[in-house]
């Protein structure tokens, strides 16, 4: 019997899947794994137990994934569950800064009371022209699985898409419009767009990304779209931008003091992935890759392990082990094991930058002092009896 604590409210349709052989606990310290959406785990004791966090949507800022790693708690998210919802509010975006459709229908709620209002709005309505997207060219930094969405969609209508990203995926290539122009490099997006949309994940290396350099480069009366995280972009000099004509709209879907309010900011309260549909495949999802690996110690979609898939195990014994990712490890595991006459049927080692995974399947049950063994070896951070 496996035990899960949600930290925050988890929709039905993907708590239901889990089996009889699941309880819910509202006890965290007594939980196999947690579900989570935005709340903070920064500041939390994790249980000694757990062994898996599942983010129920993509961003996991909110989860101390260093300290998970460190002991052994496996974090997953839910790529592309609510891709379909964000890349509709990109286009939203896209269009809400072409034509200034806020400030007309602002102007209709402030003058409604004009008896009026129908003559009044023929004589004003020049003051909220704005322009069509159609042969616009469209600049996409980062091509996953919104970007692809939003690249596909936006050939549909008409503009002419490029596309950056050294790193696209293979299933992203084959979604991808073969219209779609790839960029050799950032600085093409920067220097040759009328619009640019970031989607790509928050690291190192992409936080501000776009700042008064890039911005530089854009042509004037850019319009610069948002939804992946605000830290990918200097806000302050995008608000310089903005004052110079250099940029003619940012739209962003993180509401800060520096952005709210201000002028040539359309800021939109972080509805990307606010939809019914968008809530129950992030639960779904997130429940899946949760119970494959509780149950089978398959790791698919974590941010702090390698994905790592054996399938169901059929031997008489599997166990998981987390470890730092240095030379020599599996000598050591493969040695116990010898040691102890114990035929190893099959194992596979997986690595992610300074964490690894192995598993391990087994002729025969893995015996306490095997496990105490194996935890001894020094770069180990946890041993987990699959089965």
């Amino acid at each position: 019997m496996f035990k899960y604590h949600c930290l925050n409210p988890i929709a039905d349709i993907g708590l239901d899947k889990f089996t009889a052989n699941y309880e819910k606990t509202e006890d965290v310290n007594e939980a196999d794994g947690i579900l989570v959406r935005s709340a903070a785990m920064h500041d939390m004791e994790l249980p000694e137990k757990l062994l898996a966090v599942a983010r129920a949507g993509a961003g996991v800022n909110n989860i101390p994934l260093d300290k998970c790693a460190e002991k052994g708690i496996v974090v997953f998210n839910t790529p592309g569950a609510n891709a379909n919802g964000v890349k509709e509010l990109v286009i939203a975006g896209m269009l809400l800064a072409c034509r200034d459709i806020v400030g007309g229908i602002n102007w209709v709620s402030d003058n409604k009371d004009n008896e009026n209002i129908a003559k009044a709005a023929e004589k004003e309505k020049k003051n909220f022209a704005g322009t069509e997207v159609q042969d616009k060219r469209l600049g996409i930094i980062g091509l996953g699985a919104i970007g692809v969405k939003v690249a596909n969609v936006a050939k549909h209508m008409g503009m002419e898409v490029y596309g950056f990203d050294p790193y696209v995926s293979v299933d992203a290539a084959w979604n991808l419009s073969r219209d779609v122009k790839h960029a050799l490099n950032v600085e093409e997006i920067y220097e040759s767009c009328d619009i640019i949309t970031i989607h790509v994940p928050l690291l190192d290396s992409t936080k501000g990304m776009v700042d008064k350099a890039a911005i530089d480069k854009m042509k004037d009366g850019v319009i610069l779209l948002n939804f992946s995280r605000d830290s990918l972009v200097k806000e302050a000099d995008v608000l310089e931008g903005i004052r110079s004509g250099k940029i003619r709209k940012y739209v962003t879907d993180f509401p800060n003091p520096m952005t709210a309010g201000q002028e040539g900011c359309i800021v939109i309260p972080h509805l990307g992935a606010s939809t019914e549909e968008s809530e129950d495949n992030c639960a779904k999802m997130a429940v899946k890759e949760m119970m494959n690996y509780l149950e089978n110690g398959n790791i698919i979609n974590s941010v702090n392990y390698p994905n790592c898939d054996m399938g169901i195990c059929s031997q008489a014994g599997r166990i998981a082990i987390f470890h730092r990712n240095i030379a020599n490890m599996i000598t050591k595991f493969t040695a116990c094991f010898g040691d102890e006459g114990i035929n190893i049927t099959d194992m596979t080692n997986k690595s992610k930058g300074e964490v690894a995974y192995t598993m391990i399947d087994l002729e025969s049950p893995a015996t306490a002092e095997m496990i105490s063994k194996l935890q001894a070896i020094s770069g180990v951070f946890r041993v987990r009896v699959v089965k």
